[in-house]
């Protein structure tokens, strides 16, 4: 049998089918327009799933459960987005409907980040008991998974990771705090931070890189540095450091076994992490005890595919 896996964007509705072990037969996407009605966007969920299963000469017989992942406070119990921002969704039933058009197969549904982060542990978590997944993108997104449960706290909000506070009179962050860690190790924060270290430096070789992109983006203090630039090496020094202070954070208050960083920048892999690493066990309050394993995320885009599908086989 086979589980449907959908990761809800709000730029791409991505649709994977995956089999009993999280490997993934085949994914298919269509643009989102995020700011449609909810039953539209539900709808090309339900088309896309059942275009992709055509593909493959599969009918809804051979899938189990569908699992999704919506951004956005997720009541998992009912299968409803309660209040997403970027999707125009207010308590809407998308389980449900979703479910409706499917044939009647159950749905389950969470949000994203949690999502992701079971995805990782599923494929890479070996079994940990405590387990954190944190994504550097255009915020900080992450999950907890204990004792193999994604941790949600008593009203389904836990986990947001990305808004721990780092500095409290610190970068205006989206959420309408001051200092929360996404506003210091998102890459949309790097790049505001490669753009400063830029206008006071026009002697950077990061103009002339950005220049020829086109773009100033997340890896362009990163190829710079490495270079030797040294305003380059400066902002990849104190994102590090940034990344680090969350980190240290996760790992005073849960001492996970395993910590996966993911999202676009950890493709830097060890030119990224090597120094995080040093800078969070120098820093981590656990000065005599195992320390828990920080690694590089594998499974970038299928990692919500992977977690939704994999949520739903196991909340059958």
């Amino acid at each position: 049998m086979y589980y449907l896996g959908i990761d809800l964007g709000g730029t791409n509705i991505a649709v994977g089918i995956v089999d009993e072990k999280g490997k993934i037969l085949n994914t298919k996407s269509v643009p989102t327009k995020a700011q449609r009605e909810d039953k539209e966007i539900i709808k090309d969920m339900a088309d896309t799933c059942l275009s992709l299963l055509k593909e493959e000469n599969l009918s809804l017989d051979d899938v189990e459960a569908v699992g999704v992942g919506s951004p956005g406070s997720i009541d998992s119990k009912n299968g409803v987005v309660v209040y997403a921002n970027n999707l125009n969704m207010e308590k809407s039933k998308v389980g449900p409907m979703l479910s409706e058009l499917l044939g009647g197969k159950k749905v389950y549904l969470d949000n994203d980040a949690n999502v992701a982060a079971y995805g990782e542990y599923y494929i890479n978590g070996d079994n940990s008991e405590s387990f954190v997944f944190i994504t550097l993108g255009t915020g900080v997104g992450g999950g907890v998974i204990i004792n193999g449960n994604i941790y949600r706290g008593f009203n389904g909000a836990g986990g947001e990771l990305g808004h721990i506070i780092i500095n409290m009179d610190g970068e205006q962050c989206t959420c309408g705090n001051k200092g929360c860690w996404e506003a210091y190790a998102s890459v949309t924060a790097l790049v505001a931070q490669t753009k400063r270290a830029m206008e006071n430096n026009p002697d950077s070789m990061m103009i002339k890189f950005a220049e020829e992109k086109g773009v100033v983006n997340g890896r362009t203090a990163f190829e710079c540095a490495k270079k030797g630039d040294k305003a380059a090496e400066e902002v990849v020094k104190a994102y590090q450091n940034y990344i680090a202070a969350g980190l240290i954070n996760i790992l005073n208050i849960f001492q996970p076994q395993k910590i996966l960083v993911g999202g676009g920048i950890s493709k830097e892999g060890e030119y990224l992490l090597g120094p995080v690493r040093d800078i969070v066990y120098k820093g981590d309050y656990n000065k005599y005890m195992q320390k828990a394993v920080i690694e590089t995320a594998t499974l970038f885009n299928d990692a919500g595919i992977i977690g939704a599908a994999m949520l739903a086989k196991e909340n059958l």
